[in-house]
């Protein structure tokens, strides 16, 4: 599949397109800032499009959420959801026609094909090809089917997928603008599902088609999709139409060189604004992941890296996400870019200003006798990290027993699309059932956990002031406190209570 010409626009047009299932991700921010600067160094577009048709976990919540993340950040796009523009609509769930249309070209041309094995064949023949150690992928027993049967079985109602052809042998040469050739043989690619049995597309066939209409030029996101290439180049050739070029970013990594990962460092950006970095900080260190400006400066704006931007000068080596090193950067732009006085604004817009205060005080005001009681209490509403007393922490319970109901809370937290008191209330409500336990024996681990006091703010409440980011580190903070005194979670133990957890409260969301 060499010899691919690349789709000729008449300007650069780049995109980002997240997800909404979540707190927005600092990886999201990374992938729009490098996409934002290549676009705007050449004089082009950036699209936000978002890809909501994973409708089981797709919230408006989270969509807004990333347009605020984003616009907090200072990155700014030039057509989305929020703002139109000529090659909408910029939800993929509202152009659900567009890519069953070319799904049933797909069909018609024998390019795809319907595939009715159930989840349970498809897990039995996935179990049966790792025990041989082979890649699994699907075996293409539906692909023999007739057409006309195909067809009459779906028309009767029968659950089914569709299914893209793939060669059965060969290989897919293509060109990546940071990478040069890349070689993935087609032996490693499986036949790619691209509607599902909701009648939804999959990622894939959603994405090609969305970004040929849209007429993006360049690709660009993480290394992770280097491996959906080929499935995405097919997709284009059988479509008839030149595919964009593409540009694979080294993902941000922890300090031991895994994926960057909420176990490991706070990947929220509402953690960073919550707790007290500049968005100017966070884009400079983002930029600085991996990108370095031709004159070596450090310290630099956003119009800057977009001025100097070249594809080429980015670094292929994993980008370590340091957050010393973030929090080093964030200083020199309170000392040295912002005045005095500027730092007070920005203290009044974060947690000084009346609007923050006016939260605050009726949750307070029954607890102080004087003005001075007003800040021990509300301390933690303005902390990054707490220091625990480990006997304080565990309080009555055993502490293997609190670090696993810890954990329990972190997986049920993630779960909680809307973050508000009574929502809070009722999560923990439904955990002290759960287990068997009076609210009263439940919330004092939790209580210090937030707070780090055994005295401080009704819990659900400062937990909503605090925000989702801020309060689920503050879990994994006091997981890793106990871990620290040798009362952590054993892989062996991790595994054993995830199982327990899938039977009393369901499947995670990682």
């Amino acid at each position: 599949m060499a010899g691919f010409e690349t789709q000729m626009t008449e300007q650069v047009r780049t995109r980002i397109a997240p997800s909404p299932t979540g707190a927005p991700h600092v990886g999201t921010a990374y992938m729009a800032l490098f996409n934002l600067a290549f676009a705007r160094r050449h004089q082009g577009k950036m699209v936000l499009r978002i890809e909501d048709t994973d409708r089981a976990r797709s919230t408006p919540g989270s969509e807004q959420a990333i347009l605020d993340a984003l616009s907090w950040l200072g990155i700014e796009w030039d057509e989305g959801p929020d703002c139109g523009g000529d090659y909408g609509p910029y939800r993929q769930s509202e152009r659900l026609e567009l890519h069953q249309a070319e799904i049933d070209r797909l069909l018609e041309q024998g390019d795809a094909y319907r595939c009715f094995c159930s989840p349970e064949r498809l897990d039995e023949l996935r179990k049966e090809q790792m025990a041989r150690k082979e890649t699994p992928r699907y075996d293409g027993r539906c692909l023999a089917l007739p057409p006309e049967e195909s067809k009459q079985r779906a028309e009767n109602g029968e659950p089914f997928v569709v299914r893209m052809k793939i060669p059965s042998e060969g290989e897919c040469r293509f060109m990546d603008e940071l990478r040069g050739e890349v070689v993935i043989d087609w032996s490693q690619v499986d036949h790619q599902v691209i509607r599902k049995s909701d009648g939804y597309p999959t990622y894939h066939l959603a994405n090609v088609v969305d970004d040929h209409h849209m007429r993006i030029s360049h690709v660009i996101r993480g290394e992770e999709w280097i491996n959906s290439v080929p499935k995405h180049l097919l997709l284009y050739k059988l479509l008839g139409w030149n595919p964009p070029a593409f540009a694979h970013l080294p993902l941000l990594r922890n300090p031991d060189k895994s994926k960057l990962s909420k176990r490991r460092n706070p990947t929220g950006i509402f953690y960073y604004r919550d707790a007290g970095f500049l968005p100017e900080a966070m884009i400079n260190y983002l930029g600085m992941m991996g990108y370095t400006l031709p004159d070596q400066r450090e310290v630099f704006s956003l119009g800057d890296l977009s001025e100097t931007f070249d594809l080429k000068r980015i670094s292929l080596g994993g980008p370590v996400f340091d957050l010393d090193k973030l929090r080093w950067l964030n200083g020199r732009y309170l000392r040295e870019k912002l005045s005095e006085e500027e730092v007070i604004d920005r203290l009044l817009t974060w947690k000084a200003g009346k609007g923050f205060l006016e939260r605050v005080l009726p949750l307070a005001l029954k607890r102080l006798e004087t003005l001075s009681d007003f800040f021990p209490l509300a301390q933690f509403l303005l902390a990054d990290k707490l220091e625990y007393a480990v006997t304080e922490l565990t309080g009555k319970l055993d502490p293997g027993e609190a670090a696993r109901l810890l954990k329990i809370a972190e997986w049920e937290l993630e779960k909680t699309a809307e973050w508000n008191r009574d929502e809070l209330s009722s999560l923990f409500q439904r955990m002290a059932q759960t287990e068997e336990m009076k609210l009263k024996e439940l919330l004092p681990l939790f209580f210090v956990a937030i707070t780090g006091s055994t005295v401080s703010l009704p819990l659900f409440d400062g937990m909503s002031l605090l925000g989702p980011d801020l309060s689920r580190t503050r879990i994994r903070l006091a997981l890793e406190k106990l871990a620290d005194t040798g009362n952590g979670l054993s892989k062996k133990g991790l595994k054993s209570i995830e199982k327990e957890y899938r039977k009393a409260y369901g499947d995670r969301i990682d």
